[in-house]
């Protein structure tokens, strides 16, 4: 869904948006890139990258660990679709990716509200700070990730300052196996937008 797009109104029904800090995080296949806000929710900035661990999941305990040192308030996770807005593989593989954070949470006792975030090119706008801060291209496989995750968590803070609520889809957290997702309300999602694909649109 792009900026222009109408979605969820905004009025007494609209989500509010928690304020404090957060997270924000970009899955792929073989690194996970983690971002940070500060205290006020205003500015991103970037943590670390993980190697994605598929099979301990040890990444995302890393997450988990970061959000409960930094007091978050959120975590924003990225969505990547097609430029049609559709999902593929890559997007299903966020999904489940916030899914297992969120069960990480509860597990760890510190429930937070998880949200999947349109992003869209994301990774093609960190390519090109990073290629404007003068960096090569060898120096940008090892923090695009972080860079990326900036991006996500940035455009994220800033439709919710402007738009005065919460933006993306709410991960639902699953309290036994097999039960059903409760009814949400999706909210408008912000789309980082760009003309040339990006890294996992060529890799769909």
């Amino acid at each position: 869904m792009s900026e222009g797009d109408g979605g969820a109104e905004a009025g007494p029904s609209a989500a509010p948006y928690p304020c404090g800090p957060k997270l924000g995080v970009d899955v792929g296949q073989v690194r996970v890139g983690l971002a940070a806000s500060d205290r006020d929710g205003l500015l991103a900035t970037p943590v670390r990258t993980m190697k994605r661990d598929p099979r301990r999941n040890s990444d995302i305990r890393i997450v988990v660990r970061e959000a409960i040192e930094r007091g978050a308030v959120q975590v924003i996770v990225g969505l990547p679709k097609n430029m049609s807005g559709r999902e593929g593989a890559s997007a299903e593989m966020a999904r489940t990716y916030a899914d297992l954070l969120v069960g990480e949470l509860s597990r760890q006792s510190h429930p937070l509200p998880v949200r999947l975030v349109d992003e869209r090119l994301s990774t093609v706008s960190a390519h090109r700070s990073l290629h404007s801060a003068g960096l090569s291209s060898r120096e940008h496989r090892k923090v695009v990730d972080q860079v990326a995750a900036v991006e996500i968590l940035q455009h994220a803070i800033n439709m919710q300052r402007s738009r005065g609520r919460d933006v993306g889809d709410p991960v639902p957290v699953r309290d036994a196996p097999g039960a059903q997702d409760p009814l949400l309300t999706p909210t408008e999602e912000p789309v980082i937008k760009h003309s040339t694909p990006s890294r996992r649109d060529q890799e769909s």
